[in-house]
């Protein structure tokens, strides 16, 4: 070929199309010398839409590969992450996020609390209110009864057990306390002392008035008239607006009462935004308690995200298993029980495994930090616990 047909062909031939923003030859996908891509969001939405569920479909890819690891190898996801091996994992913080979702979510379709009422601050259908000794027994006999047979309808479902026990033990307390209020009163020759003023929620089948009262202060059941929420040192708008979710609670209180799921689901939904704050908390004591490894933080935020996710995990699993379980006949539920009780012992076992793995320190120090550590982050996770429910009890 000839120069002059050379010079022709380079003439005739296509320009290297140019950044939009800076006006550089393109190189690939992304301009080398701005950074911005070249899809941007002004073109076909088909186009957009085959990006999303590429990008969708490449993290569930990943997910299967990292699965396994996460369940059955303790710390070998963080150390491969550590080393730089991050392309064939799906990131910890993608990871957690997907596993929250989805194990709360299934929790949500898994767990039912069936037609159980509960009481709360251990009201009994009016024992309080009861005025001779006889009657304060009768009514404390007949919500023991409700509760039992709640919780046998409900056998097999997590919590529901453990709150029930606690109800009838709150009350057994308020029946020996009015109890003894009353025989006080007979010994001094005196009336007998007016019901005890708090959150109360009857059980079904109370019809006795307003059973959802909530007292605030010792003038009485909260109104947001006679009886408002008044902090003195507080503005206004701070009162109205704390007398405005107490009345959300005193409805959402009935409404449980009918329905208790709606809490459930309400505390279900706020878990993971709850431990998605609690998190780098978690990752700080970490680095407070292995300050001596010299890692950075975002080393200990790994730890804390592929802890968090392996657990989400566990639980998933053991909902799965619990749907399971009642869906098989009886002769096979000997072997879902035998695997709850696996995945319940596996989840300490396996977080101290990783803590030994991942920080390699000997068996002796590694426990007592993790005995330390596991301590301090149960009352952190029980303060986090407790203002989830209040949350859902208001926002539900």
């Amino acid at each position: 070929m000839s120069e002059k047909d050379n010079a022709s062909t380079a003439a005739t031939a296509t320009p290297r199309p140019a950044c939009q923003n800076c006006g550089v030859p393109l190189l690939g996908e992304h301009c080398y010398a701005c950074g911005q891509p070249t899809k941007g969001l002004v073109r076909h939405f088909s186009s957009i839409v085959g990006d999303f569920l590429d990008t969708v479909f490449n993290i569930d890819a990943r997910v299967f590969r990292t699965l396994w690891p996460l369940f059955a190898k303790p710390g070998f996801l963080s150390r491969e992450y550590f080393e730089g091996h991050r392309i064939r994992f799906v990131s910890p913080v993608r990871l957690f996020v997907f596993l929250s979702i989805v194990t709360f979510f299934v929790a949500q379709l898994t767990l039912d609390f069936g037609s159980t009422k509960f009481d709360v601050d251990g009201n009994d259908s009016g024992i309080s209110a009861g005025k001779t000794v006889q009657e304060v027994q009768k009514r404390r006999d007949a919500a023991l009864k409700e509760l039992n047979k709640a919780k046998a309808e409900n056998t097999g479902t997590p919590g529901v057990g453990v709150g029930l026990d606690a109800a009838a033990n709150a009350i057994r307390s308020q029946a020996d306390r009015r109890i003894k209020q009353l025989q006080d009163a007979e010994k001094a020759g005196t009336p007998p002392p007016p019901p005890e003023v708090g959150v109360r929620a009857g059980l079904k089948g109370d019809d006795s008035g307003d059973n959802n009262n909530i007292s605030f202060n010792d003038k009485g059941p909260w109104d947001p008239v006679k009886n408002p929420i008044d902090i003195p040192w507080a503005p206004n708008f701070v009162n109205h607006k704390f007398n405005e979710l107490a009345g959300h609670a005193k409805d959402n209180i009935a409404r449980m009462q009918h329905d208790p799921n709606l809490f459930k689901d309400a505390a279900l939904k706020t878990v993971p935004s709850t431990l998605f704050v609690l998190m780098p908390i978690f990752a700080l004591m970490l680095k407070i308690i292995y300050a001596f490894k010299r890692r950075l933080y975002m080393e200990h935020l790994i730890v804390a995200l592929h802890s968090h996710a392996f657990l989400c995990l566990s639980l998933l699993l053991l909902f799965l298993v619990m749907a399971a379980q009642d869906a098989m006949a009886p002769r096979a539920q000997g072997l879902f029980h035998l695997m709850e009780t696996g995945l319940w012992i596996w989840m300490p076992v396996y977080l101290f495994l990783m803590q030994k793995r991942v920080y390699g320190q000997g068996w002796t120090m590694t426990l007592l930090k993790y005995c330390i550590l596991g301590f301090c982050y149960f009352v952190l996770l029980s303060l986090g616990a407790a203002f989830t429910l209040l949350a859902s009890l208001v926002w539900m």
